[in-house]
């Protein structure tokens, strides 16, 4: 015990003039030497640091004990632990040392590591703004991968499809059968060999021929892969129909390829400006097939109860090969006149026998399609109007542009139309074959529109060539002029009522009603058909025609009124009564009128047609019934003789003058005729309806009285006054 007492001692005992931290260092560095002597394991023994010296007796009682010898080992120990005590405070000196600049370090790694940690989530919040800004740009190009993607493996599917039809066509010997027919039928005396040939394996051929084309029948192709009209763009609006059956397509294999072997490409028959060749071949082709198909395929699709047309069906496959070619050719050609009005001429003319002939239902896509898409469309209506136009420069300025080619033969020549009008409807009339099979009623009233324009500037033409005219109104030329405006007038009025016009009316009428062009007054007269698409036109025509007639009318008025001078200064108080004239015989002074008259009356007879000629003359009696009645015998008195001559004169030589034109032409010379009835009445009856008259003006009476003596026409008033240019009254004044 008294060594460790001494050992506890000396550490402390060396340090007494030390501080008291310095003194508290050294005992916990003594602390910490006994500790490393005794060894780890044993202080683990103990509970706490506050028993130490208990280990430390532990230690020395272990190593010395009581035996006095071991105390030779103490200088040893003394010494280990000198040298670990040495060992420990280098350790805890250097770590005393060490561990700020570490923590320091650790502080300034910690600082670095915020601000790159702080610089990470800027970089992150930037990042993640520009990844949802891409996210953003990016989404369509997303949808449109995905729509693709999608596309992808649609036609993967299509292709596995068609790989599957490949097969099952390569195990098919559908071909061959039609290799043993020799299809297809290029001349039409293949076709006809084929149909009156009768091999002795022809039953077994067209056996064969049944049971294949009825499987692949049973083969659903995909609309959307064989829909043919989808292989043209949208703009030229072909209507919907499904693929053509697959063993007609099968069968139209060859004519396709043999179609765009010719007519594509460098080859010497593919000539741009000889659509008459691809058009003709096609015509020629359906011709070829159709009582093949009539008779051998048409059955087979009856007996499965199909709804196909079977020559229709192979008709819509190649008329599919023209809209190709159509719609790849015209943009070559848009803007060369003669090529491009050629190519119209020629699709027309295919139209034409292709629903006519082979009854192409209009209801199918066709080649009025591709015509109506809008910048070919409007290129035809331009090329139309320019060649329209010419067409009417040349037929006006033509020598026989006035004369009727129809004059030689009377009942033909009718209306006496000039050749120049009757050209010029013929016109219209091409027009409207051309235009009348366009799909749509929008495209159609166009066309309407071009016509209507082209007899306004016709009728303005007219209007020229009759203004040089004016003159000679009743000249050759003036009256061929006449003609022609009744002719084009009475033509479009007819045109009014086809069922063609009424459906364009029907159809301008809803394009009015949606657009408000026309007032609710003209929408009702569409609508009620009181009036029609031409009316603009035939209310322009016939203005003009009633100027022109009233022209003529008062040109051949201004003559009869020069020769009727001498007749209105006719002595009517003095002539002679009946009784005294062995014969009534024209007066002499109305020879002049009456020639002129005659005379202007069989020149317009033969120049005007018969319509225009009976309206002429009957404003001409309106005028003359006037004239005379105001100008002659309003202008007079007359006596006895000069009453009955008056009576004579128009009863017995004007009147029938017109009697070759109506039944009663007294009828049309009203004021006349009821004047010489007045003038020519009895004296009895004369007194006594000049006695009525007096008496009861304006009473039923007295017209009861006027009706007796046949008078409807002139007033009360006018026959007073003509009873009063009576002179030959009895002496008793009245």
């Amino acid at each position: 015990m008294l060594l460790a007492g001494h050992i506890g001692e000396g550490p402390a005992t060396s340090c007494r003039s030390e501080s008291g931290d310095e003194r508290k260092d050294v005992e916990e560095k003594s602390d910490i030497n006994i500790a490393a002597l005794v060894g780890n394991e044993q202080i683990g023994e103990g509970t706490d640091n506050g028993d130490l010296p208990s280990y430390v007796s532990a230690f020395i009682e272990k190593e010395v004990g009581n035996d006095l010898k071991s105390l030779k080992k103490l200088d040893k120990l003394i010494e280990q632990m000198t040298e670990s005590k040495m060992q420990l405070e280098e350790q805890v000196l250097t770590i005393s040392s060490e561990i700020p600049k570490r923590i320091q370090n650790a502080l300034k790694n910690a600082e670095e590591s915020k601000q790159f940690l702080n610089q990470f989530l800027e970089k992150e919040t930037h990042l993640f703004s520009s990844i949802n800004s891409h996210l953003q740009t990016a989404q369509p190009w997303m949808e449109d991968l995905g729509a693709m993607i999608n596309q992808i493996h649609e036609i993967e599917r299509h292709l596995a499809y068609l790989t599957w039809i490949s097969q099952i066509e390569e195990l098919s010997d559908f071909e061959e059968v039609l290799a043993q027919l020799h299809w297809p039928f290029i001349t039409s005396s293949q076709s006809q060999t084929v149909g009156l040939s009768r091999p002795a394996s022809a039953p077994e051929i067209h056996s064969n021929l049944e049971t294949l084309f009825c499987q692949l029948l049973k083969l659903q192709t995909s609309d959307e892969l064989f829909t043919e009209p989808k292989q043209l763009p949208e703009k030229y609006s072909l209507p919907a129909s499904s693929s053509v059956i697959l063993p007609i397509q099968i069968m139209l294999t060859p004519l396709q390829k043999r179609f765009r072997y010719h007519f594509r490409g460098n080859r010497q028959t593919n000539v741009i400006s000889k659509p008459e060749w691809y058009l003709a071949q096609v015509l020629m082709w359906i011709g070829n097939h159709t009582q093949f198909l009539d008779e051998k395929i048409q059955p087979i699709l009856d007996k499965v109860g199909s709804s196909v047309n079977a020559r229709l069906e192979f008709s819509r496959g190649l008329v599919i090969l023209v809209l190709e070619k159509l719609a790849a050719d015209i943009p070559c050609l848009l803007y060369d006149d003669n090529l491009f009005c050629h190519l119209v001429d020629e699709v027309l003319l295919f139209e034409r026998e292709l629903h006519s002939v082979h009854g192409y239902p209009g209801t199918f896509a066709n080649c009025m399609h591709i015509l109506s898409e809008e910048t070919c469309f409007q290129r035809w209506l331009t090329v139309e109007r320019k060649f329209a136009l010419q067409k009417m420069d040349s037929m006006l300025s033509s020598e026989a542009a006035w004369t009727s080619q129809y004059k030689d033969i009377t009942d033909v020549d009718e209306m006496k139309v000039p050749d120049c009008a009757e050209t010029f409807m013929t016109l219209l009339l091409v027009i409207t074959d051309r235009y009348k099979n366009l799909p749509t009623a929008s495209r159609k009233l166009q066309f309407l529109e071009l016509q209507k324009d082209l007899v306004d500037d016709f009728r303005i033409r007219l209007t020229q060539v009759m203004k040089e005219e004016t003159r000679a109104s009743l000249g050759f030329r003036y009256c061929a002029i006449l003609n022609a405006v009744n002719y084009i007038s009475t033509v479009l009025a007819d045109w009014a009522d086809n069922v063609f016009f009424l459906q364009l009316q029907q159809a301008a009428l809803e394009v009015f009603a949606e657009n408000n062009t026309l007032s609710k007054l003209q929408l009702g007269q569409l609508a009620s058909m009181e009036s029609s698409v031409f009316d603009d036109m035939i209310n322009l025509l016939e203005r003009l025609k009633h100027d022109m007639l009233t022209r003529q009318v008062d040109h051949v008025f201004r003559e009869v009124k020069d020769a009727a001078k001498l007749y209105r200064k006719e002595r009517w108080l003095s002539l002679p009564s009946q009784s005294e004239q062995a014969v009534m015989s024209l007066s002499s002074s109305a020879c002049p009128l009456l020639l002129t008259l005659r005379d202007r009356l069989l020149q317009l007879e033969q120049q005007l047609c018969f319509s225009l000629f009976k309206i002429f003359w009957q404003m001409l009696v309106e005028k003359l019934d006037i004239y005379i009645y105001q100008e002659i015998i309003l202008a007079n008195h007359f006596n006895e003789g000069g009453a009955a001559q008056l009576q004579f004169d128009m009863t017995r030589n004007l009147f029938p003058l017109f009697s070759h034109y109506c039944k009663r032409p007294e009828n049309y010379f009203k004021h006349v005729k009821e004047a010489c009835i007045v003038l020519n009445l009895n004296i009895g009856s004369a007194l006594l309806l000049k006695d009525v008259l007096q008496s009861a003006p304006g009473e039923p009476s007295a017209t009861a009285a006027l009706n007796e003596v046949g008078i409807y026409k002139l007033a009360q008033q006018d026959v007073e006054i003509l009873l009063n240019l009576r002179t030959h009254w009895p002496n008793t004044g009245k």
